[in-house]
């Protein structure tokens, strides 16, 4: 057994690669480096009972010699028995239309095509041929673009695919990318190839020294290595220890965000003002990269001076103080919360209710509420129908009042300046807005909670607290029941 199939081997099994039963699809261009991924795992699927398919793309970028690479992977996998999909893309057309560059369009397309062939197989495992030289080529450019922990320790063994960011709602589950050759270098690729017979395609626009990654290669690594002749190792072996620490301080960062959020929808998280503001400064900045990275799943890089504000923002800022972050994303400091959200939507609690504008119920049905997916039900007991049940109540989406008290059907509406109520139990008047505060309601939140009145007279703040004067009683006949229920759409947003 050759060195670098002992590496392979190590690394498979370590990180647990090639899950018996499985379908792994092998992204082959044709070089050096995909034509050895293949030939080994084709070697190695019996002993780990994997089956393989292969996948290439046409970029679209070379012309001829690309559909000549193409027709290379074709009567290769045609030659080893090997099922696959050739596919062609116009990248240059894609970089324009979505304003990317042409590295970042190409790479976006390749996982695209392997994470959707890999679905429409039914695999759960895509097994990319990245090695030990790209892997160092990686931390280089991260550290020379500007990079956290997560980026510097380059790419690893094994990922989610999703967890690429492909572009905005790309969704591939739990499908995993696998890199095998993370351990093995280039010189052994290319020695193993002669070893075995291969003859690879050679890729031109690797010596294309306008693209980032190759100057980095044919000119800066050289340049590197006559300062220390090791440099690629000690970028490599940077790159494991930083993963080992970021696999450390990401446990500590989910325990925190545990601890922290106070609440987190598709649009908005907010975190405990006092209780972010002790934490160190560097899970400060690890909590709000976090958000930012869960608000837009699609957004690759986020920018160290808008992280650096957002802290500064957080730590210091007064109330209603706010920070600019990525991709339309806003930092608010409230009383005490700290918000992350989109500057132009909504905030909504998805599991409450809410409304933006007046809507009258029936004393009986079912009324819809707008741009949601929940529904309020509204119906008249006898009092003897209900037994006692009014008075067990624990749902805080259920509301019993005293049916004789509403000259009129309700209505639900947003709350207004200057509403009060007085609070079943407090004995007194109460602001809408005091209460909120007291309950310490999100602040982006307390504009959509629904209130039930009847005129101007507020009857319940709905999931929180009734008004005493419209509570059943010794001399209630007739119950009003009103009951919020969610009905999730199909797919729908929250």
């Amino acid at each position: 057994m050759s060195d670098l199939e002992r590496t392979v081997r190590e690394t498979i099994d370590r990180w647990r690669l090639l899950p018996a039963g499985d379908t792994v699809v092998v992204g082959v261009s044709g070089g050096a480096d995909s034509l050895c991924l293949l030939h080994l795992l084709q070697r190695l699927a019996p002993e780990y009972g994997v089956r393989l398919y292969v996948g290439h793309l046409d970029h679209g970028i070379r012309g001829e010699e690309a559909r000549e690479d193409a027709a290379f992977v074709e009567a290769l996998c045609k030659g080893w028995g090997l099922p696959y999909t050739v596919r062609r893309i116009d990248v240059p057309a894609l970089a324009r239309e979505r304003h990317l560059s042409l590295e970042e369009a190409a790479r976006q397309a390749r996982y695209r095509f392997l994470g959707e062939l890999a679905r429409s197989l039914g695999a759960h495992t895509v097994a990319v041929a990245h090695h030990a030289d790209d892997q160092v080529e990686t931390v280089l450019m991260h550290l020379l673009r500007g990079s956290g922990l997560a980026g510097l320790r380059g790419m690893r063994p094994l990922s989610r695919l999703e967890d690429l960011r492909l572009g905005e709602g790309v969704a591939f589950g739990e499908i995993r990318l696998v890199r095998p050759l993370l351990g093995v270098s280039r010189p052994e690729i290319l020695a193993y190839c002669q070893e075995h017979g291969l003859q690879p395609r050679f890729d031109l626009s690797n010596l294309d020294r306008t693209f980032y990654r190759n100057r980095l290669r044919h000119e800066l690594l050289p340049l590197l290595e006559t300062y220390n002749p090791n440099i690629r190792q000690v970028l490599w072996r940077t790159a494991e220890v930083i993963a080992a620490d970021y696999a450390l301080l990401r446990e500590v960062l989910e325990g925190a965000w545990r601890r922290l959020v106070r609440y987190e929808s598709p649009n908005a998280i907010a975190f405990d003002l006092a209780a972010f503001r002790a934490q160190p400064l560097a899970l400060q900045r690890s909590l709000l990269r976090e958000a930012v990275h869960r608000l837009r799943r699609s957004l690759r890089n986020i920018n160290w001076v808008h992280i650096e504000n957002a802290v500064e923002i957080a730590r210091e800022g007064r109330t209603g103080a706010q920070a600019t972050l990525p991709q339309g994303l806003m930092l608010t400091v409230g009383y005490d919360v700290l918000t992350v959200s989109a500057a132009d939507r909504r905030w909504v609690d998805p599991n409450r209710p809410h409304v933006w504008a007046p809507l009258p119920l029936p004393f009986e049905g079912e009324t819809p509420l707008p741009e949601s997916d929940w529904v309020a039900y509204t119906a008249i007991f006898p009092r003897e129908a209900l037994a006692e049940a009014w008075a067990r109540n624990t749902d805080p989406l259920a509301g019993y009042f005293d049916a004789e008290a509403f000259h009129s059907p309700p209505v639900l509406r947003p709350r207004r300046e200057g509403d009060w109520f007085i609070p079943l139990g407090l004995g007194h008047r109460q602001k809408v807005g005091d209460l909120m505060t007291n309950l310490k309601i999100p602040r982006p939140l307390r504009d959509g909670v629904p209130l039930l009145v009847r005129g101007e007279d507020v009857v319940w703040v709905v999931g929180y607290r009734m008004d005493a004067r419209f509570a059943v009683g010794p001399e209630t006949r007739r119950i009003l029941l009103v009951r919020f229920e969610r009905r999730p759409s199909e797919g729908g947003e929250p």
